[in-house]
């Protein structure tokens, strides 16, 4: 089949918002097939896929259970194949979501929380935006409670800073974490779950108290990943920590999921605002620290940041979408090898790389309502 027509077919299965003409090509449709039928091919047999279960340690990943079932990766797998309009039940790979959908389920506690093999908040995010997608696309009310009782799960789990940790219930925070639950509330609130906006606005407060308005010096500056440069989003919000071209992504993705846009006052008492023009341009000046020639390429820096530098940049569409997405899509779909899979240097593994690698490519279709325009 030729590049054309693999093109045309996509066009016609794809909503209108989709068909921009730009942003699709035909090797990236071409790419998000191989890599769904490479994920396909690794589901393991209660709908899991594997990974690596660890969690981030300063610039590397410690591994706690090699090659595990992994909600998180499950999660992130699933939403690939909705993102490239698959349905539960439906279609060519509606068992695969099915199967996945079932397994999630399954690990939900009495308590609601997902979790398997050890695996922390980061999966349970994502475990719940994922059953959040599925049930706003399939209308499946079988599992509303499970569902309800994910969302409510993370509602107890905010502490007092209006954030949460890699643990449960911990003290401390993470805006990386806060934004991965916000996605996963935001998603929920949108099929009509129930989530106190209280919740959500605290959470919003905390990822803007991240906000750099200025620029700072940092001592691992020349390393060429970590920076505290204006419009960033720094690591913890209450503590003089690192910011990244992943965290002011995800601090970016977070405020628009929120509600804000461009340069806004979010307190009157203080005037304290936030510019994220000033991200925009905080991403631009970093791009190369985190992709090209790299030593961080394919790193789950990689990965995690252009998940959220996608999703942010596609609501803002304009200059900076355009500026951004051919280079990044491009760049994937090179980079993907024989067997379907994109690259994962440090992290989760292959199934975690192709998954969101699938999601970034696949994004521009607008199936996915978290990420519609």
């Amino acid at each position: 089949m030729n590049r054309a027509l693999i093109l045309a077919l996509a066009l016609l299965v794809m909503p209108a918002s989709a068909q921009t003409g730009s942003d699709i090509t035909p090797e990236s449709v071409a790419a998000v097939d191989r890599a769904l039928a490479y994920l396909a091919d690794r589901q393991n047999d209660d709908g899991s896929w594997n990974g690596d279960i660890g969690y981030k340690l300063n610039q590397d990943y410690r591994v706690t259970s090699n090659t595990a079932a992994h909600p998180g990766v499950t999660a992130l797998a699933g939403m690939a194949f909705l993102a490239a309009g698959n349905l539960p039940d439906r279609g060519r790979y509606g068992e695969v979501i099915a199967n996945a959908t079932n397994y999630i389920l399954a690990r939900v506690s009495d308590e609601g929380f997902i979790s398997d093999n050890g695996t922390r908040m980061y999966s349970h995010a994502f475990a719940t935006l994922f059953l959040a997608e599925v049930y706003g696309m399939s209308h499946n009310r079988e599992f509303k409670d499970k569902l309800q009782a994910s969302v409510d799960y993370i509602v107890e789990a905010q502490n007092a800073e209006g954030s949460w940790r890699y643990l449960p219930f911990a003290v401390e925070s993470d805006m990386s974490i806060t934004v991965c639950q916000l996605n996963a509330l935001r998603a929920a609130r949108n099929v009509g779950i129930r989530v106190p906006a209280s919740t959500i606005h605290r959470a919003a407060n905390y990822v803007a108290d991240s906000y750099v308005g200025e620029d700072q010096q940092y001592m691992w500056r020349g390393e060429g990943y970590y920076d505290l440069g204006r419009g960033s989003f720094r690591y913890q919000a209450q503590r003089y920590t690192r910011s990244s071209f992943a965290l002011t992504a995800a601090g970016l993705a977070a405020m628009h999921n929120a509600g804000l846009h461009g340069n806004e006052i979010i307190d009157a008492k203080t005037l304290r605002s936030i510019d994220l023009d000033e991200s925009v341009d905080f991403l631009r000046l970093h791009y190369d620290w985190v992709s090209g020639d790299s030593q961080w390429k394919f790193h789950y820096f990689y990965w995690y940041g252009h998940y959220y530098a996608t999703q942010a940049l596609y609501v803002m569409g304009g200059a900076a979408w355009n500026w951004y997405y051919p280079q990044i899509r491009d760049e994937i779909v090179e980079s993907q090898n024989a067997s379907g899979a994109f690259p994962n240097t440090e992290g989760p593994g292959e199934p975690f790389s192709t998954a969101v690698g699938a999601l970034i490519l696949s994004l521009p279709y607008g199936y996915l309502p978290i990420f519609q325009r």
